[in-house]
């Protein structure tokens, strides 16, 4: 986040540094508020100590990533997009950070000075918690066809991406070669890949893109910005594939528009305009899209894009699972994270992703400016892959997948609610059980 406000938004070392502290500061609240409960409620009883730890731990991840629009990045669960990830189909992320607190509470307690065999008894159910996390008795879901891919990633320096006189017409001109040239059966460009509204592009170039698709046996996902000053405006994801008739040209037309806006990133929070007008951040007051917009369907499969930050939100992605029979086949994940640089944020991007294919059993593509551009499949593992900080085109083929997990049902119906609930009765029971002994 430095890198993102003081190198490329301009703002002062001191004061870039200052508004990352703040903002650590505030979110470790949460942690702390959960560490002061349970030192207030810690019972004797080691094991379901740490099951009040872990529903404290649950309860505080899941109202940093939840409240006030969300900042549920580093949640622990996505550490743990290996082995232990399995239990993601049943319990998602928030339950994955629930089950390791536990297991990491109880190896923790095998070190302090208690007798030998309690210490084995903790350590044989830190054991069994993570082998049952570990074991994966078969997918819930079915595969459908495959299609071939070609995933774009631009590489456009940031400090360029929006100026008119280098990364515009280089964006312009490398992504129209592109989607022009490839042969695949869906060609994906990334998060505002086009940097500038439709009515600000040269003379031709939309309807060029648009004769480009309109016959043939091929689609194009592209990220672009839409909108006007007396509409607002979109951070998008425009679809084109033969069929239809769109401003004379015969091409189907889609439109995703982003609903999670990152704050001072894509929208001013409340009293925070002050801030954002210090930083020069461009196409940075967006308004948001809805829930559950519809996919795009294309050779059989549904691929429901979303945008940078919005696979953060699972409980958001399963909107689309009401209904199996219409819920997405493939995932489809545009990003620009040049923002922060040659950052760990491009390798946790990634484990984020991974961490959404294996709760909903879906293959994730991933098309962005600087990395990863990647195929991951719907175990979470990561199928092909570009360098960070390249240019050029990812080739591959991702099967889609059909059918629900059970994350993917209850967490469609209910949202994060039994998580809370769980984690709440717990917390609760614990409180009763330590007035009943004072």
């Amino acid at each position: 986040m430095f890198v993102a406000m003081h190198t490329y938004a301009g703002l002062d070392a001191w004061l870039a540094g200052l508004a990352v502290l703040t903002l650590a500061a505030v979110l470790a609240l949460y942690y702390a508020a959960a560490c002061a409960a349970f030192t207030a409620l810690a019972p004797r009883n080691m094991f379901w100590a740490g099951c009040v730890f872990a529903a404290l731990w649950l309860l505080a991840e899941m109202a940093r990533g939840i409240w006030f629009t969300g900042f549920g990045w580093g949640a622990a669960g996505y550490a743990h997009v290996g082995m232990l990830g399995s239990a993601a189909k049943y319990v998602g992320a928030y339950g994955v950070s629930a089950l390791v607190a536990l297991i990491s509470y109880l190896i923790a307690a095998c070190f302090q000075p208690l007798p030998i065999a309690q210490r084995a008894r903790l350590a044989g159910a830190a054991t069994a918690i993570a082998a049952i996390m570990a074991w994966s008795p078969g997918d819930f879901t079915r595969p459908v066809s495959s299609l071939q891919v070609a995933l774009l990633q631009g590489n456009i320096a940031q400090e360029e991406k929006f100026q008119t006189g280098t990364g515009i017409p280089d964006s312009l001109r490398w992504y129209s070669e592109q989607l022009a040239a490839s042969t695949a059966s869906l060609v994906v460009a990334p998060e505002t890949a086009i940097p500038v509204l439709p009515q600000q592009l040269p003379t031709d170039y939309w309807r060029s893109l648009q004769r480009r698709f309109a016959t043939g046996s091929q689609a194009a996902l592209i990220g672009m910005p839409l909108g006007d000053v007396l509409n607002g405006y979109t951070n998008s994801v425009i679809g084109l594939k033969p069929g239809g008739q769109v401003q004379g040209v015969q091409a189907a037309y889609y439109r995703y528009d982003k609903y999670h806006l990152v704050p001072f990133g894509e929208f001013i929070p409340p009293f925070f305009r002050w801030f954002t007008e210090m930083m020069n951040i461009p196409l940075g007051d967006f308004t948001r899209g809805q829930v559950g917009q519809a996919s795009f369907e294309w050779q059989g499969q549904r691929l429901a894009p979303n945008v940078c930050y919005e696979d953060l939100f699972g409980e958001e992605l399963a909107s689309r699972f009401v209904d199996v029979a219409t819920a997405p086949t493939i995932f489809v994940n545009t990003s620009n994270i040049g923002w922060f640089g040659d950052t760990v944020v491009i390798d946790q991007h990634l484990n984020i992703s991974r961490m959404r294919a294996l709760e909903f059993e879906r293959p994730v593509i991933r098309a962005t400016n600087t990395g990863s551009t990647a195929i991951v499949d719907h175990t979470g593992r990561v199928t092909y892959k570009l360098a960070h900080h390249t240019r050029g085109v990812l080739t591959g083929e991702v099967q889609g997948r059909t059918g629900a997990t059970p994350y993917a049902w209850w967490v469609a119906r209910f949202w994060l609610w039994p998580l809370w609930l769980i984690a709440m009765f717990i917390v609760l029971l614990a409180i009763g059980l330590r007035q009943s002994t004072e």
